[in-house]
């Protein structure tokens, strides 16, 4: 614990004198929160904040990050948690500065990311009176959040037991369901630090157990039951299960109490167990590997390698939110015998209502309570089918193309690769040859919104306490989401570790292409893709980064190569809005039609 003395220095021991009573309740939550897991606290200036943000500050054990746009900080938070799988305080003054973090809330909730925000606020008394940036701010996130406490102003009468145990009883609601808390904090002044300090010492007195100790207030144990979720026993159920012709698809596998790509690769093993043919999805973290049908999603357009698919009786997904949507429409269309669904989030993750038994719990945990069976000979043909498909796919993607940059992406990204929504996220999903070296891949694939990309990416690299904070961080995204986030272009200097910002630019939404959107007049240009004209060169010189715009896949190679080495570098692929749509159309056409041999 530390607090800042009447000479200013932070000491050992949780301080008896505060600025003000305020910041002592600010103190007192930053110290529990540190003791319940938080080590990062993200922060956008502001004047309500100040308590909060000065405990912050004065706190060693904390590790603060700063940013001046709260939507940008909000997703910034995001990628932090995501890469160090841990919970990340967000601290933000009153007013619409709240409000600018719903859309990073909002994801946090759909995939269960340990966000915590404190935001100050006025006291009730002056809220509805024309008080300047005074709005309501009870409940703001609504239901994406998991715990949601409006707190009372600071007053001596109220115990600090209260605090601490509001605290400890919000966290231990967070583990048991992952997302988003929010601490609504009332302030009335003094914000500042006056002439004296507030004697804290009878207020303190009976928390003489916490401050002798370094553990939270009040222990919410669960018992051994129900320290990891209990698996029912699947003995007579799996061996049943197990022996039918079986399909592994594997979605988003992140987090738990086993590294995310020693998860997945636990799911690799049990499909070359079983015979089963493997579908991951690029969020899985071995779509990559040699034993994964790697390019399904265009596979499946092809009627050979769908009918011998069709062949499977069951399926058992690890993860929800697919991405390729022939693969969720093939999951629909299949008259299953039966569904399992493992996936640690207590959340449906069924849209198609396919699933019969659900287990919630992470992949290592499911797997580890399997009763030994014996391996099993691959009861498909997939793997023959699925190679004239690759064949075709290294015909096509040798020309600079949007296809030709993100196939070429794959083999070359080290480290961790976020891959922004839209056409990104399904590229990278069907495009790619196997890998030897590991890559981590991650998305914002809960609400798969385009807002907030660049700053998740920069948490994703400054995150601790995960091997892949000492390793590059890639990430590629369009010309419209890059716009959405381009204040976040302003994090990427304070990076301490390669960091390369892939930006598509075909001007505009050039989806829109593909998509079944009218297209009479000027429909489409004016009210769908919305071409822009823009160029992102300006822009990296404003916020001082590297720059390369190759003209060429040898040229993109060079630059992506020379940029994984040192700072921040942003690469702009600029192409012709039409030509993704062309190229994925002409191969969906050649694979249906069947006019390639292997």
């Amino acid at each position: 614990m530390t607090a800042l003395t009447p000479n200013g220095l932070a000491t050992a021991g949780f301080a008896n004198r505060h600025a003000t009573f305020n910041h002592l309740w600010a103190a007192l939550m930053l110290e529990e929160l540190y003791r319940l897991g938080v080590r990062d606290v993200v922060l956008a200036p502001g004047s309500r904040s100040s308590p909060l943000t000065m405990a912050a500050s004065e706190h060693a054990g904390l590790r603060c990050h700063c940013h001046f746009d709260e939507r940008g900080l909000g997703f910034m938070a995001l990628g932090i948690a995501r890469g160090s799988q841990r919970p990340v305080v967000i601290i933000t003054t009153s007013g619409t500065a709240v409000a600018n973090l719903y859309p990073a809330v909002v994801e946090a909730k759909l995939l269960g990311v340990p966000l915590m925000v404190l935001s100050a606020d006025r006291p009730i008394e002056l809220l509805d009176n024309g008080s300047n940036q005074a709005i309501d701010q009870r409940d703001i996130f609504s239901r994406h959040t998991i715990v949601h406490h409006d707190l009372p102003p600071p007053e001596p009468e109220i115990k600090a037991a209260f605090l601490l145990s509001t605290l400890d009883q919000a966290v231990d609601q967070q583990r048991r369901t992952p997302g988003p808390i929010h601490i609504n904090c009332r302030y009335r002044e003094p914000l500042y630090p006056g002439s004296g300090l507030v004697d804290a010492s009878d207020y303190l007195a009976p928390l003489g157990r916490w401050l002798a100790g370094a553990t939270p207030w009040s222990d919410w144990s669960w018992g051994n039951s129900q320290t990891s979720t209990a698996i029912p026993a699947l003995n007579n159920e799996w061996k049943a299960f197990a022996q039918q012709r079986g399909l592994i698809v594997v979605g988003r596998v992140e987090g738990g109490r086993v590294d995310d790509r020693q998860q997945a690769q636990q799911v690799v093993e049990l499909s070359r167990q079983l015979g089963w043919p493997l579908l991951a999805d690029v969020q899985s973290q071995v779509h990559f590997d040699p034993h994964n049908l790697l390019h399904f999603d265009l596979a499946l357009h092809d009627e050979r390698f769908s009918a011998e698919l069709a062949n499977a009786e069951v399926l058992l997904q690890f993860g929800g939110r697919l991405i390729s949507k022939r693969l969720t429409h093939f999951i629909a269309r299949q008259p299953w015998q039966d569904v399992w669904l493992v996936e640690p989030l207590p959340q449906r993750l069924d849209p198609d209502y396919c699933v019969k038994r659900r287990l919630i719990c992470p992949p290592a945990d499911f797997i580890a309570g399997l009763p030994e069976i014996p391996e099993q000979t691959p009861w498909h043909q997939l793997d023959s089918l699925q190679r004239r498909t690759s064949q075709l796919l290294e015909e096509r993607c040798t020309t600079f193309s949007e296809v030709g940059v993100c196939h070429q992406l794959a083999q070359l990204a080290e480290g961790q690769l976020f891959i922004g929504n839209s056409l990104p996220a399904r590229l990278m999903n069907m495009l790619g040859t196997p890998r030897q070296t590991p890559l981590r891949v991650l998305a914002n694939r809960g609400a798969s919104g385009i807002d907030g990309l660049i700053a998740t990416a920069y948490g994703l690299s400054c995150s601790h306490s995960t091997p892949a904070c000492s390793q590059p961080t890639t990430i590629v995204l369009g010309d419209t989401s890059a716009l959405h986030d381009l204040n976040s272009l302003a994090l990427l200097k304070q990076a301490t570790q390669p960091l390369v910002v892939i930006i598509i630019n075909n001007d505009g939404g050039s989806i829109f292409h593909m998509l079944p959107v009218p297209k009479e007049g000027d429909l489409l240009e004016r009210y769908y893709r919305q071409p822009h004209g823009l160029s992102f060169e300006y822009a990296a010189k404003m916020f001082g980064l590297g720059y390369f715009a190759p003209d060429s896949l040898d040229a993109f190679t060079a630059a992506y190569t020379q940029a994984l080495q040192v700072g921040v570098t942003l690469i702009e692929v600029t192409v012709p809005h039409q030509q993704v749509a062309d190229d994925l159309n002409a191969l969906g056409a050649t694979l249906r039609e069947g006019q390639y041999e292997q």
